[in-house]
């Protein structure tokens, strides 16, 4: 399957992981209310943009919604007194400002559905929880062993993808989790190999991959059963949460964090590495690792949501490799997507920023030597290690792995070329992204250059000299000119300064222009103590020679005033 220059059916084009920005651009009173003008911009790209219009009210239900975080987002104060103001709408609008900026500057909140919903509404109106129950009721039809207990409400992060606890009607204590997901941006698969791909993953056997019960897929969306677990995910252990509650309430502003103890994150690590690298060997793209793609099964890490890949979904980190060029395969995306891991476990809390400049204290030197090998400013630039170099690190290489479970992932050879061809499509579209960035983040560093301060002083000040250097230039100009013509009116014609039949211009002893002794190569004229260069010299002997051709008298005044008035140099 070549490059695929139409989607198929059913792909959603739009990645969700772009970052959106908004800038509050102006307001407009009304009779009883002000309503503010937002330009909203997907990616890099200006012409992604659009506009919008938000009343204070709008901004307050979106703060209200987002109360689940326990973050104190800085939403300006109502007013019920003098809030039509010309100076108060002023203050308003630049603290609206302010609070969007606080909210796209976290990555959590920039990337839910509720924010999504209030800058993009045609984009994203839609109700997804039911397009998913429609999907969902679609199935039971032909599989009525299962049951739907109750939605999962919003305990994951994408906007597409949808949890119900499900339960087996003649076992009916046993309870599953269903995930429906839509089709992603990076879906390259034919409708017949992903079908065969999704299918193909219940027998997927592996001592740290969570294992799926059931799975099927349509043409536009898939559909995967797996055991619920109640424990919850290695980020429920670090943040302390409950699995079943939303997302925004477990990691946004988590009241209780603990990073591990060293020996859990030696084990986990070198768990997590054993599977990412059985998946590398077997042509199997991942692309999707943290720390809640991660169930705790007793001591034991299982990835999870190898789905994901297939589907085309894009990474939860994708906003931060997407900035580093040399971040450009989905190994190098899983070895940084590590290094994020490996720093909750280890501090407790995702880093602030990415690239990190220095590292807080560790339980251990080797765990801050994988951190610098994977987060720091020097990796990002010139690239990750491979996940078979993180397994040789002091931090993973003496951990002795038990297990009597034998991996197992059989592809067939058909399939293992359909996902090779996947894989060069996701990375080709990862690295036309990072050149575009990379060529946005270079234009603007020169617009920035070009428009600040001190630049604008620089051109001012070269412009003046440069209008300086044309008005002498124009001013030396113009006695030439009125010079020559005099010349012209008492000859007749002006003659040429050098033609084979022109005399032998005199000698320079008659005029008394000497050599000045140790001075290099100036000359030394004693016509008021000029220094000339050998250019000037050459053209002091032509100006000497001209008026000896028209047989005036070259008396020196009259000569140095020549001499200046063509020469500009002196």
């Amino acid at each position: 399957m070549a490059f695929m220059e139409k989607p198929p059916a059913g792909k959603v084009l739009l990645d969700d992981t772009v970052p959106l920005t908004a800038a509050v651009e102006a307001s407009q009173s009304l009779q009883s209310h002000t309503e503010y003008i937002i330009r909203v911009q997907r990616g890099i790209s200006a012409e992604n943009s659009w506009q919008i219009v938000r009343r204070y009210s709008d901004f307050d239900l979106l703060n209200n919604s987002l109360q689940i975080t326990g973050l104190s987002l800085p939403l300006p104060p109502k007013k019920l007194i003098g809030n039509m103001d010309r100076e108060f709408i002023a203050e308003r609008q630049r603290g609206l400002q302010n609070y969007l900026n606080v909210i796209m500057a976290n990555h959590v909140l920039s990337n839910c559905e509720l924010l999504k919903k209030f800058l993009d509404p045609n984009n994203y109106s839609a109700n997804y929880t039911e397009i998913a129950l429609q999907q969902v009721s679609m199935f039971f039809r032909s599989e009525p062993k299962w049951e739907v207990v109750e939605p999962l409400k919003d305990i994951g992060w994408r906007i597409r993808k949808k949890y119900f606890l499900m339960k087996i009607k003649n076992q009916p204590k046993e309870r599953l989790v269903l995930s429906w997901a839509d089709l992603g941006p990076d879906k390259y698969l034919s409708d017949k190999d992903f079908q065969c791909l999704i299918k193909l993953l219940p027998s997927c056997v592996h001592p740290y991959i969570y294992r799926v019960t059931f799975a099927t897929a349509s043409e536009s969306s898939a559909l995967l059963i797996r055991t619920f677990n109640e424990k919850g995910t290695l980020k429920d252990l670090i943040y302390k949460a409950k699995p079943k509650d939303p997302f925004l309430k477990k990691y946004c502003n988590p009241k209780k964090t603990q990073g591990l103890e060293l020996q859990q994150i030696k084990t986990y690590g070198r768990q997590i590495l054993e599977v990412l690298k059985f998946l590398h060997d077997k042509g199997f793209p991942y692309g999707h690792l943290h720390a809640a793609n991660v169930m705790l099964d007793g001591n034991t890490c299982r990835l999870l949501d190898l789905e994901n890949s297939l589907l085309g979904l894009p990474s939860f980190y994708r906003s931060y490799f997407t900035q580093f060029r040399k971040i450009n395969t989905l190994e190098s995306v899983d070895v940084h997507c590590f290094g994020h891991l490996l720093y909750e476990m280890t501090y407790g809390r995702p880093p602030d920023s990415v690239p990190v400049d220095s590292f807080p204290p560790a339980s251990s030197l080797a765990v801050v030597a994988v951190l610098e090998s994977t987060l720091s400013c020097e990796a990002c630039k010139n690239g990750m290690p491979t996940v078979s170099r993180l397994l040789q690190m002091p931090l993973f290489s003496d951990v002795l792995l038990t297990t009597s479970e034998k991996p197992q992932f059989k592809i067939p050879t058909k399939l293992k070329e359909a996902l090779r061809i996947a894989k060069e499509c996701i990375e080709k579209r990862l690295t036309e992204e990072q050149k575009q960035i990379h060529q946005h983040r270079r234009l603007t560093r020169a617009q920035s250059h070009h428009g600040s301060e001190e630049e604008r002083k620089r051109r001012k000040i070269l412009a003046r000299k440069k209008s300086k250097r044309s008005a002498v230039e124009n001013s030396e100009e113009q006695p030439v000119k009125h010079s020559n013509s005099n010349n012209s009116a008492g000859s007749g014609a002006s003659s040429p300064l050098t033609s084979p039949s022109s005399p032998t211009p005199p000698s320079t002893a008659g005029y008394r222009v000497t050599s000045r002794p140790n001075c290099g190569r100036k000359k030394h004229t004693p016509f008021s103590g000029l220094l000339l260069g050998e250019d000037c010299l050459q053209h002091y002997l032509h100006l000497l020679h001209h008026l000896h051709l028209h047989q005036q008298v070259p008396h020196q005044p009259q000569a140095r005033r020549c001499l200046l008035r063509s020469c500009p140099r002196l």
